[in-house]
C-alpha cells in the first residue's frame, strides 16, 4: 500500500511533539515571507523546498545554505523554486522552509524507523549524511528498544569510536543519541500508522543532539 509522506514541516512538528528534538523550522510560502522569517530567526540560515514528492533535496536544487541578508534569502528562494521545477516539473511545491543554520562541529549520523514486511516495526542508527549509503554502517533493532538497547546500537557501529572521540574531536553526547532511539520507537508504538521515519543528518555534540532534517511516511487510510 502507498503511503502518505509528510513534508518536512510536519515532520518536524510531528517529532518535536514526541520529544525529539528538532532544529526550529519555519514555512514560508512567498520570497518576503522567507526574508521576514529569517529575520526573526537570525541570519545566517537555510532554505530548503518544501515538498512531499522532493525525497532528495540537495540534488534537485531545492537547498540554499548560509544565506546572510535578506538579499541572499529573497534570491535563494527564487533560485529554490526554479531549480526544484526544472529538476521536477511533476512535484507539488507548498514554499520552503527557513531554519537557522546549526552550529559547526556537528557529527553527521541518520536515526530513523520503518515497517519490516516479516518481522514489524524496526529502528536504525548509523553514520549520516553521504555516509549512510557509501558506508552503510548502520545497526538495527526490533521496537519496543530497552535503554540497553539504545546505547548499544550506537556502540556496535563500526564508527563508535568516533562517537566516542578521536583525533581531537571531543565525544559526543551518547546518552542523548540514545535517548532519541527510544522515542522513535516509543512513537512507533504509539503510531502503528507511521511507515517511515528518516532524521538525516541528525547532528551530535558533546552536550545535545538535533535533527537538521527529517521525513515521516504515513500508512494511506484504507
Amino acid at each position: 500500500m502507498p503511503g502518505h509522506a509528510l513534508n518536512e514541516i510536519e515532520s518536524k512538528a510531528l517529532l518535536a511533539g514526541a520529544g525529539i528534538p528538532v532544529i526550529p523550522t519555519v514555512p514560508a510560502r512567498a520570497a518576503a515571507e522567507a526574508v521576514a522569517v529569517a529575520g526573526r530567526l537570525g541570519f545566517p540560515v537555510a532554505l530548503k523546498v518544501v515538498s512531499a514528492a522532493v525525497v532528495h533535496k540537495s540534488e534537485a536544487g531545492g537547498v540554499r545554505l548560509g544565506l546572510d541578508s535578506p538579499a541572499a534569502v529573497e534570491a535563494a528562494f527564487a533560485a529554490i523554486l526554479a531549480a526544484v521545477g526544472a529538476a521536477r516539473p511533476d512535484a507539488a511545491i507548498d514554499g520552503v522552509s527557513v531554519q537557522p543554520m546549526a552550529p559547526a562541529g556537528g557529527l553527521e549520523l541518520v536515526a530513523g524507523a520503518n515497517v519490516d514486511p516479516q518481522f514489524g516495526p524496526v529502528v536504525m542508527c548509523g553514520l549520516g549524511g553521504i555516509w549512510v549509503e557509501a558506508l552503510n554502517d548502520v545497526s538495527f533493532r526490533l521496537v519496543p528498544l530497552t535503554p540497553r538497547d539504545a546505547r548499544e546500537m550506537w556502540n556496535e557501529l563500526a564508527a563508535a569510536a568516533v562517537l566516542k572521540g578521536t583525533r581531537g574531536r571531543a565525544a559526543v553526547a551518547i546518552d542523548a543519541l540514545a535517548d532519541v532511539l527510544l522515542k522513535l520507537s516509543a512513537l512507533l508504538v504509539a503510531r502503528p500508522d507511521i511507515r517511515e521515519i528518516d532524521l538525516n543528518p541528525l547532528l551530535a555534540y558533546a552536550d545535545r543532539v538535533v535533527a537538521v532534517d527529517a521525513r515521516v511516511l504515513l500508512e494511506m487510510a484504507p
